[in-house]
């Protein structure tokens, strides 16, 4: 079975309980993956969120720690150099951000089959690996 990988957006929506559709729509993918045990992510998807977590969503320090903690059961892609050279080529041949690109690169070493992404146009192929926004 494939993973699916999910970009720090969706993770926010998940627990910003003022985003109304779009919490509950968050919150319904990730318990999915969580039942199908076909969740990834990327340390760079960890470190936004926290960075936007305790910023953007006033969660203390150590609620943003826990939710990383509660992850550690996710698939876990640990970019090297060789990602960011694979990355650089991404955002070239795509046109995309480099964080995008980053991102896109973890899900395809991952062998992901979705990335879930509002950032990213729906449908869009990369490699083997489609965008869908859950929010549409």
């Amino acid at each position: 079975m494939s993973v699916e990988f999910v970009d720090t957006n969706i993770l926010l929506y998940a627990h910003d309980r003022s985003a109304g559709k779009r919490h509950e729509k968050a919150v319904e993918l990730l318990v999915r993956l969580f039942e199908e045990k076909t969740r990834a992510v990327s340390v760079q998807v960890l470190t936004e969120f926290y960075a936007a977590a305790t910023k953007k969503l006033a969660m203390t320090s150590a609620e943003a720690e826990q939710v990383l903690i509660d992850m550690a059961a996710w698939v876990i892609h640990r970019p090297d150099h060789a990602d960011l050279i694979r990355a650089a080529g991404l955002q070239r041949r795509h046109h995309i951000s480099w964080w995008d690109a980053l991102i896109v690169n973890s899900a395809i070493e991952l062998g992901c089959s979705v990335l879930w992404t509002e950032d990213l146009s729906s449908g869009q192929r990369y490699g083997g690996v489609m965008a869908r926004n859950p929010f549409l």
